[in-house]
């Protein structure tokens, strides 16, 4: 990258170094290092959106498919989704503030849920409530859940339990063996402010203090980031440029990506793509301020339930929302500023529309 990165470079690397290529859905994971996930479906759940730009031949729900032969975890990073292995075994083991000695033991319920998940091969949670009743408890959000699905959460969250597969959506539990003896705080540090700047490169240094404040329950307990980037920083492994009073962070060796051909083509995003999850970055990169409103009141939302950023080149012109009524695509398209006349963009307008059909089953609900 040149010494003096301008706006356009920095947007040609978001792009370029997140969307390098289809490949396999193995190594499109381990290459992300983490895929986030979210339960709604206007037209698909995120994480299936996130994939089909990177996976040759994608499908709406191959990971969920294929994830019981691919190795890999369903985990909470900066955001829950799902990881590699190398990912998982640096969240792993997590510090217990509740332990003296920072190991998670369970106790009660849990122990006796972690006792029963052991004695089987796979746990649907319904099978803890003919167990152990449906007594209720205070969940994080300070609503009400199962008792039980509350301590399954916990032993996951620690490591003793893993998501064997999904059952129509619902995760079926085995037990797991967590990592052996934890990486040293500092290299584990390092380790995973590597793992979050490529995810999200390049990325404001601003945008990295919110990232590690969610990570801090991904990862608790290890230390000071931003001596860490500093650090990282001062040995080369990371580079720095301000643009625009801006302070921005990504992984060195940088590629000269003003080398690199970046294809015209027209794709819509999902709200949670690496490329558009940082707001802050968004903004000052394409120039307008999106905003996802699912759970906004409809009559406040500006661009829609689930509004898709549209990728054309390197710019994002606008936002798409997208349903399938009887199976056939509705696209509903905004734009900030004009809409693009020129035969190439209703050409590659019909090719993503194309590409979003193959990707949904034959049929969908709206």
């Amino acid at each position: 990258m040149p010494t003096a990165p301008t706006v356009q470079t920095l947007r040609r690397r978001a792009i370029l170094d997140s969307l390098s290529g289809p490949t396999t859905l193995g190594r499109a994971v381990n290459a992300l290092g983490f895929v986030q996930a979210d339960p709604i479906r206007a037209p698909a759940r995120a994480q299936d959106l996130i994939l089909r730009h990177r996976v040759a031949n994608y499908r709406m729900g191959d990971l969920e498919r294929r994830f019981p032969q691919l190795g890999l975890e369903e985990d909470f990073l900066y955001a829950y989704g799902f990881v590699p292995q190398d990912t998982w075994r640096l969240l792993h083991p997590r510090h217990d503030e509740t332990s003296a000695d920072g190991r998670h033991q369970p106790s009660g319920l849990a122990a006796e849920v972690l006792a029963f998940v052991q004695a089987r091969s796979a746990t649907h949670p319904a099978e803890l409530a003919a167990q152990f009743g449906t007594e209720r408890a205070v969940n994080g959000w300070g609503g009400f859940s199962k008792a039980t699905t509350r301590a399954l959460q916990s032993l996951h969250y620690h490591g003793l339990l893993r998501v064997a597969r999904r059952q129509d959506g619902i995760r079926v539990y085995q037990a797991s063996t967590p990592p052996g003896p934890s990486l040293e705080s500092p290299e584990r540090m390092r380790r995973l402010v590597l793992l979050v700047v490529r995810i999200l490169a390049p990325i404001p240094e601003g945008s990295l203090a919110g990232t590690f404040s969610l990570l801090s329950r991904g990862a608790p307990g290890l230390g000071d980031w931003r001596a860490t980037a500093r650090a990282m920083v001062a040995a080369g492994e990371l580079e720095s440029a301000e643009v625009d009073g801006v302070r921005y962070l990504w992984p060195a060796p940088a590629d000269d990506t003003s080398t690199r051909a970046l294809r015209r083509q027209l794709r819509f995003l999902a709200p949670f793509d690496p490329i558009v999850w940082d707001r802050r970055r968004f903004e000052h990169l394409w120039g307008w301020a999106y905003r996802f409103e699912a759970y906004t009141k409809e009559a406040q939302r500006q661009f829609g339930y689930y509004a898709m950023p549209v990728l054309w080149g390197d710019a994002v012109i606008g936002w798409a929302n997208i349903t399938a009524p009887g199976g056939k695509l509705d696209v509903a398209l905004g734009f900030i500023g004009r809409r693009p006349r020129d035969p190439a963009f209703r050409r590659a307008l019909d090719a993503e529309i194309a590409r979003m059909q193959a990707f949904l089953p034959p049929k969908q609900d709206s």
